[in-house]
């Protein structure tokens, strides 16, 4: 059984003024976090979370040398940067795609309260960095025992 599907011309305008509008906002508005990076820097995909102990944050860096990555606390600012570098060299006009990006890469994050940075873990296996950053004894909850009479 055939279906009628009523023909609504405005349809296809909305739908190109909705891309538009979207061009407009990811350009202008709220640029990609990679455009902002330092000139061919790029940044990391991260996983962060809190412990009633931790700030815990986890990031993929396949093919990094552990050597190669420097990670500091300053304040509250986390900096994670460090290079991947190509494993050979291959004429470009040989390359069939290339989508694995080589270089340096960087990205600072705001922690979401104090920590200290001198009792920090910083453990790497299968290519996952995972930084356990203590937090700072004032602002771990704390339980109050209710004493009755």
């Amino acid at each position: 059984m055939a279906r009628l599907v009523r023909w609504e011309p405005f349809r296809e305008l909305m739908s190109l003024r909705e891309a538009m509008d979207r061009l407009f906002e990811e350009s202008f508005i709220r640029p990609r976090e990679a455009w902002l990076a330092p000139f061919g820097a790029e940044t990391l995909a991260v996983d962060m979370y809190e412990t009633p102990e931790d700030v815990v944050v986890r990031t993929a860096l396949p093919g990094v040398d552990p050597e190669d990555v420097d990670v500091s606390v300053i304040g509250d600012t986390l900096t994670i940067k460090g290079e991947s570098k190509a494993e050979e060299e291959v004429a470009e006009d040989n390359y069939i795609r290339r989508e694995r990006r080589y270089g340096a890469f960087s990205r600072s994050l705001h922690l979401p309260t104090s920590v200290v940075a001198n009792k920090a873990t910083a453990d790497f296996s299968k290519g996952i960095l995972t930084l356990r950053l203590p937090k700072a004894e004032e602002v771990k909850p704390k339980r109050i025992q209710i004493k009755t009479q």
